[in-house]
């Protein structure tokens, strides 16, 4: 007997996850190599471009803003600790709340991350225009704060837009022609 078994599809035929998925790891990847001539990691990175953006961050605080759980983000500043890049300090009331900021060593790092950023940005996108780029954007932090509803996971807003462009006014013909 033949089996009427629906006959399924390969995987990233019309699975838009499956492409974000594809090329989040080549993202990583490509950013991975990069850093490893800094000698960091993989994730690393993060945790020095959030110390850059704010100067000085409680433990607690940076694990939040990372979206992971203490201990993790504890490591990976002991690990940085070592190579010189982040100064933790004890609060002078409260010997439990542990403060941590970049070195000068870690700033120069948090430099030369932000051009590795840029340079693998570039290569992601390129030949988009600056509106494909914008909505792109728009896109996959909808996409992310519709995942973190389904997960319940509170404190997840879309970070605002950096460039003083309203998304939504250059979306409207896109989206009438498409409607």
């Amino acid at each position: 007997m033949k089996s009427k078994a629906k006959r399924l599809r390969p995987p990233g035929s019309k699975s838009v996850g499956w492409a974000l998925v594809q090329a989040a790891r080549l993202h990583r990847a490509r950013i991975g190599d990069r850093l490893g001539a800094l000698g960091l990691f993989a994730g690393q990175e993060q945790v020095v471009q959030a110390l850059a953006a704010a100067g000085t961050m409680t433990m607690g605080d940076l694990a939040a803003t990372l979206r992971v759980r203490p201990p993790t983000a504890s490591k990976t500043i002991t690990r940085l600790s070592a190579l010189g890049m982040v100064e933790r300090h004890t609060e002078a009331g409260d010997g439990r709340l542990v403060r941590v900021r970049l070195t000068e060593t870690g700033l120069a790092k948090a430099e030369a991350i932000e051009r590795i950023w840029d340079d693998v940005e570039a290569e992601l996108l390129e030949g988009f225009d600056n509106r494909e780029r914008r909505r792109l954007r728009k896109l996959l932090r909808r996409s992310a704060a519709n995942l973190a509803e389904a997960a319940g996971i509170e404190g997840h807003e879309p970070e605002p837009d950096l460039d003083g462009r309203d998304d939504d006014a250059d979306d409207a013909p896109a989206l009438e022609q498409t409607l």
